[in-house]
């Protein structure tokens, strides 16, 4: 659900009800408040999205996946280098693995092969290299600057920020986020009613290629854009973040009994 502004769209069609999800307490505050003139028509769950047991089917669901806007913009919370902050990274802070753990106790060779898988890092060994000799490591400024230091310098002041897919990799890897996405993905489908519509956003190629391959795979569902919807030169100016943004609907095949 993340701040509730799709969730308040949505709502804001008559007689419509959402059964809002997320891991984070602080975002669920948020839009409780935010929400609480819908009453009971939306209801609030705590907790990972692949571990949720729906009561009955739905007509739609969707997904926004990802790091929030809030929580980036919280610099304690530490998913972003622009502010010094711990390094936590946790969307559930009820859990006990954080960023600092792995950047501090993980092997160069675990580290490396972290930050390649998850975070499409090229220069991932020569980061791990630099991590290992520094540490410890406790705020995600220290961080950013041995990762800095570590890359060849035309790499340094590329388009983006030289830190941006190494700390992708340790979000993902703090929060288990791939497992989790290929968790729902299996279920997901028995969520719907049959003609019931999947609409997922994902913000990067790991996460877009699992909901690709789910989509054209899993014989309950059809594909409805055979290309990802992706925002507009308008949005994107608007809304700088949403860039790399990519939606994809598909629909639950309705099986005669």
């Amino acid at each position: 659900m993340g701040g509730g502004g799709h969730t308040a769209l949505i709502l804001s069609h008559q007689g419509t009800r959402v059964t809002a999800i997320d891991r984070d307490a602080t975002a669920l505050n948020f839009a409780q408040a935010r929400l609480q003139e819908y009453g009971d028509r939306v209801q609030f769950w705590h907790g990972n999205f692949s571990e949720f047991v729906p009561p009955h089917r739905f007509h739609g669901i969707l997904a926004d996946l990802g790091v929030s806007s809030a929580q980036l913009d919280t610099p304690q919370r530490g998913f972003s280098f622009r502010h010094p902050a711990p390094l936590d990274m946790r969307m559930d802070q009820r859990q006990e693995l954080t960023a600092a753990h792995i950047v501090n106790t993980y092997s160069e060779t675990a580290l490396a092969d972290l930050i390649f898988t998850l975070g499409e890092e090229r220069y991932s060994r020569a980061i791990a290299r630099g991590i290992v000799r520094c540490r410890p490591l406790t705020t995600t400024t220290e961080l950013a600057e041995v990762i800095s230091r570590s890359v060849p310098p035309a790499y340094r002041y590329g388009r983006i920020h030289c830190a941006t897919r190494t700390f992708q990799a340790l979000r993902l890897a703090v929060n288990q986020e791939l497992a989790s996405l290929q968790t729902w993905l299996q279920a997901v489908p028995d969520w719907l009613e049959g003609g019931g519509r999947l609409v997922i956003i994902t913000f990067h190629s790991l996460e877009d290629r699992l909901v690709k391959t789910a989509y054209k795979t899993d014989p309950r569902l059809v594909m409805v854009n055979k290309k990802p919807i992706v925002p507009s030169a308008a949005e994107i100016a608007q809304n700088p973040r949403a860039r790399s943004a990519k939606l994809r609907v598909a629909e639950r095949i309705i099986v005669d009994n």
